[in-house]
């Protein structure tokens, strides 16, 4: 982790907790498909436009080691219809507003210690890695309102990341049902076209080499 860590919680025991999370979340996650007939050409052309991500799902078998080894591929790359949260200005955001980034979509709370220990890493993975093809989007759900967040984030030099929000909690809810959220932190990986295509419960050292090689691969 970085040297600005401010609980210093060792990298190994952040390795075991995320690999334990990453089986749970490998043993206990669901593809949820939609329901009705009104949606069915909608969810036909979603489908459509995942199918490539096959490849990159299937990649992560090689890609996810070490530090980040918890990322699961899911089952079948899927659009994220249901989460929305709030940008920096305020405004209604969807993954479908990231469209030509790959994305690590992190929800984190100041409540959660192992939420706090990664977000100086995944600060420094956006240093590094940020770009108009890549963004770390660290969504807080700490309900009430943005003091005690930025609070954190200034006191810990967190600066590189963009203030995601949702006092609703609505984005976990939305995972959770999807079989995607068990508890915090949660990470998904994106692609640029909006495609899910892994997932991980539970921390990592999101600065270490691993990461970054992950991050790369996925983006080819």
């Amino acid at each position: 982790m970085t040297a600005k860590n401010p609980l210093r919680l060792p990298s190994v025991k952040l390795i075991a907790i995320a690999a334990v999370a990453g089986l749970i979340a490998g043993a206990a996650a669901v593809y949820v498909k939609g329901m009705g007939s009104g949606n069915g050409e909608a969810q036909s052309a979603a489908a459509a436009q995942c199918e490539a991500a096959k490849g990159k799902v299937a990649s992560l078998s090689s890609l996810a080691k070490g530090q980040v080894a918890a990322m699961v591929g899911v089952n079948e790359p899927r659009k994220l219809q249901s989460v929305a949260f709030k940008g920096v200005e305020g405004q209604d955001l969807t993954l479908d507003s990231f469209g030509g980034k790959t994305v690590l979509l992190n929800l984190w709370a100041t409540w959660c210690v192992p939420c706090r220990e990664e977000m100086p890493a995944l600060n420094t993975l956006q240093k590094e890695l940020g770009s108009d093809k890549f963004e770390v989007v660290a969504v807080n759900i700490d309900t009430g309102d943005d003091e005690k967040p930025k609070t954190f984030l200034d006191e810990t030099g967190v600066d590189k990341l963009g203030f995601y929000r949702d006092s609703s909690m609505g984005v976990f809810n939305a995972l959770k049902k999807e079989g995607l959220a068990f508890g915090l932190p949660v990470t998904l990986l994106v692609d640029d076209k909006g495609c899910l295509i892994g997932s991980m419960n539970g921390p990592a050292a999101w600065d270490s080499e691993d990461a970054k090689a992950l991050v790369r691969g996925v983006q080819g």
